[in-house]
């Protein structure tokens, strides 16, 4: 019989919610931690190891920590691979919701011949997966600096793994107040990149300082470019992007027509970043 375990990542910034930890937010009466501990357990983990500080005495639970702190979603995989024991192991995030029916739509084992499954809603979702132990370890001893900063394109795009199609809906993580708010609300809606409050007092002070006006600059936009960079290329790479993303919509006249359409160029390159390096 096939072996599991699960690692499940906890420990980022929250800088989208002005640095709060979201694992510790409630939605329908528990953590979302515990939904991810939970979920894992319903789907046969043994151990059970949560890359982050300790946030919740009460859990059975192995906690490890990235070194650095902060290093990223795949630091917090390496540091968790050495306390893994099964044959196969979960990787899943701390802040979905619907955890629970979102793994459900994985198979029970890998299938034969492959490395891993993981879901897909029109973009891979590499952490609501399930991996072969060896295969994982063995990509993540080639990482540099542990992993540190690493994009999971970077730890994950040499193994052979299989996608799940589903539809968005399981798979919208909680990034911001509004998704929060939106998930206590009993759905998730379509708005899950509006900032915390105090990314809107920054960006009005910025705006006043440099005489822009109300909407030339995208919070949303620029954080979303930011998110699909660090997925597609690496983390470093994602303030990069943003810059260039805006040297090149002012050069073509600054409008905001011409800034989604570089943010979107950006974007496209990205997401093939990783079968550009591959080939």
């Amino acid at each position: 019989m096939v072996s599991v375990d699960a690692i499940v990542l906890a420990g980022g910034r929250g800088s989208r919610v002005g640095g709060a930890v979201k694992p510790l937010f409630e939605v329908d009466g528990t953590t979302l931690l515990r939904v991810a501990v939970g979920a894992v357990r319903a789907r046969g983990a043994e151990r059970v190891v949560v890359a982050a500080p300790v946030l919740d005495d009460d859990l059975d639970v192995t906690w490890v920590r990235e070194d650095p702190p902060f290093g990223g979603p795949v630091a917090g995989i390496v540091a968790g691979l050495d306390d893994v024991d099964a044959d196969e192991v979960y990787v899943v995030a701390s802040d979905l919701p619907t955890l629970g029916p979102a793994l459900a739509a994985l198979p029970e084992r890998v299938p034969t011949g492959l490395d891993g499954v993981c879901l897909d809603d029109g973009r891979r979702q590499w952490l609501i997966g399930r991996y072969r132990t060896a295969a994982l370890r063995a990509a993540a001893s080639g990482l540099p600096s542990t992993g540190r900063d690493a994009s999971m394109r970077a730890l994950l795009g040499g193994l052979t793994i299989a996608a799940v199609a589903v539809a968005p809906d399981l798979t919208r993580d909680i990034d911001t107040w509004d998704d929060l708010e939106a998930a206590r609300g009993g759905a998730m809606t379509e708005s899950r990149t509006l900032p915390p409050e105090s990314l809107n007092d920054w960006s009005i002070a910025l705006a006043e300082r440099f005489g822009l006006a109300e909407g030339d600059i995208p919070i949303s936009l620029i954080l979303d470019l930011a998110r699909d960079v660090a997925n597609g290329v690496a983390r470093p790479a994602a303030p990069l992007s943003a810059f260039v993303a805006g040297l090149v919509a002012g050069r073509a006249g600054g409008s905001s027509a011409d800034t989604e359409a570089a943010v979107a160029a950006v974007v496209e390159m990205a997401k093939g970043w990783g079968e550009r390096i591959d080939g």
